[in-house]
């Protein structure tokens, strides 16, 4: 099933929101690269098909479900990592929500705190846990998938622009306390990105056409497109880039 573009032979890889869009091009092409892809996302199901589709392909790859804005949850997904595996090389913080779409003076409560518990507690929990198993096997790589609107906020998606800009600072501070052990933590930023999570956006022809035409290729991107970019980052090709916030924005890489 490999490609041979990076080797991560023997690496274990956990993805969160890998069941659909920009988390399963990556588990895809991780699992292409030799690591044992844990595929993982709020439903077995969606996750299993992925894994299925990953070993039928040649590849290794289990499912493991796990709500990242579920505490409970991320600690029994790393005491099974642990367990079975006794260490985690790769940690991909993809999973997210954005349950509110419309102007910021009308987010309620409800929405504000899911989306605060998945995009800001769910990934700074998860990386202390991935943290600690790296730490103690001697290095690893943790990406963040945040959002251009993490530089910019959306119109209309304002409490999910403030935990992806929450999301880059997260990923320098982890940079700068893990880097002695060995844990390089980086962040992707994708601009408008064709998936089921962004069908609001294409949805809305007005903000579509906008957020497009910001964009120097005057396109979006699609998820196969920000898988690249991850698998460089936790490949040993990287082995210096630590705390960077990578832009990739209709086809642009900055």
């Amino acid at each position: 099933m490999t490609t041979n573009l990076f080797d991560l032979s023997g690496k274990i890889a956990l993805v969160t929101g890998a069941s659909r869009g920009i988390g399963e091009a990556i588990a895809l092409l991780l699992a292409e690269q030799g690591a044992h892809v844990i595929v993982s996302s709020r439903k077995i199901d969606g996750c299993q098909l992925v894994a299925d589709k990953i070993n039928s392909a040649g590849g290794n790859a289990e499912a493991l479900a796990c709500h990242v804005g579920n505490m409970e949850q991320i600690e029994d997904t790393f005491a099974t990592i642990a367990d079975k595996f006794g260490r985690l090389d790769i940690l991909i913080n993809n999973a997210a929500t954005n349950p509110y779409f419309g102007h910021i003076l009308d987010t309620d409560l409800g929405a504000y705190s899911k989306t605060v518990d998945v995009n800001i507690r769910g990934y700074f929990f998860m990386s202390v846990a991935a943290g600690k198993l790296m730490r103690a096997n001697g290095g690893g790589a943790i990406v963040n998938t945040a959002s251009v609107n993490a530089l910019q906020p959306g119109m209309a998606q304002g409490i999910y622009s403030i935990t992806k800009a929450a999301v880059v600072n997260m990923t320098k501070a982890f940079a700068k306390e893990c880097g002695e052990f060995g844990i390089r933590v980086n962040a992707l930023l994708p601009g408008i990105t064709k998936t089921q999570f962004a069908g609001a956006l294409f949805a809305d022809k007005a903000i579509y056409q906008k957020a497009v035409e910001n964009i120097p290729m005057k396109r979006h991107a699609e998820p196969n497109e920000m898988a690249g970019t991850v698998l460089y980052l936790v490949s040993d090709a990287s082995s210096y880039t630590n705390g960077e916030c990578i832009v990739v924005d209709g086809g642009l890489t900055i």
